[in-house]
């Protein structure tokens, strides 16, 4: 519990620093990759506090200068921390409205750009999509979206919903699928104990969705799905590995 409590400080301090120079310079509107550098340091800063090591495998897919949309499995909240320190490019996150309302690292985290969805009003979560969308193209970025909604407790990929589909297919943007392994061992769904590991981060191939309608959701869906679990399994397999040597990685 010592480490919980660690990471639970160094989390408060870390928003409290780094927060507040992003809420500010939004206020002043200040355009720059300052939010993306204060996103990956906020990352990092907490998954050091915690003792977890990130790995990245295939970071030159998602290196790529255009818009995407990238999507992945959920187990755990380091995922988010694991994915922000590790993309080489800006990105905004697409989450449930409830996190904007998280004193200071709320509104830091909206006026970092990130997008907050409200799923019980279609019209909104629509709206938001649609800002996600203006977003992405016009500053070349990356939208990261968690399509299972929720972190899976047993750390099997569950349903994906229809939102990072849709958007991709509006925008005309390809997408990225990603897998993330290891970050269960660190903090799983419903528990508060933190645990020093490594997690693995794999960046699959682009799909796309030139030539795609909204029709062609459903197939486009259960692609992305299928090519996820695999990235999902590959990295499982990778931090078991690591995990049975005792070799460490740095976080990047």
């Amino acid at each position: 519990m010592i480490r919980t409590a660690w990471v639970a400080l160094n989390a408060i301090v870390a928003t409290v620093v780094l927060g507040l120079p992003v809420i500010g310079l939004a206020l002043v509107r200040f355009r720059g990759r300052f939010y993306d550098v204060a996103g990956r340091t906020w990352s990092r800063w907490i998954l050091g506090s915690a003792g977890a090591r990130v790995r990245v495998d295939g970071a030159e897919n998602a290196r790529r200068d255009r818009p995407c949309v990238l999507v992945g499995n959920h187990q755990s909240w380091f995922d988010v921390l694991a994915v922000a320190s590790s993309l080489p490019r800006p990105f905004h996150f697409v989450a449930k409205k409830e996190l904007a309302t998280v004193p200071l690292w709320g509104r830091a985290w909206k006026a970092a750009g990130h997008i907050s969805i409200d799923r019980s009003d279609r019209d909104s979560a629509i709206e938001s999509l649609d800002q996600a969308g203006r977003q992405m193209k016009e500053q070349h970025a990356a939208v990261v979206i968690f399509p299972e909604g929720t972190r899976s407790p047993t750390g099997e990929l569950q349903e994906f919903k229809k939102g990072a589909f849709m958007l991709a297919l509006r925008a005309g943007v390809e997408m990225i699928p990603f897998g993330v392994g290891g970050s269960r061992e660190v903090l799983p769904k419903g528990r508060w104990r933190v645990r020093p590991g490594t997690i693995i981060v794999r960046f699959g191939e682009p799909v796309q969705t030139a030539g795609m309608t909204e029709e062609d959701r459903d197939r486009l869906m259960d692609e992305v799905r299928e090519r996820v679990r695999n990235l999902r399994d590959e990295a499982e397999a990778e931090a078991r590995v690591v995990r049975g040597t005792g070799i460490g990685h740095k976080t990047r």
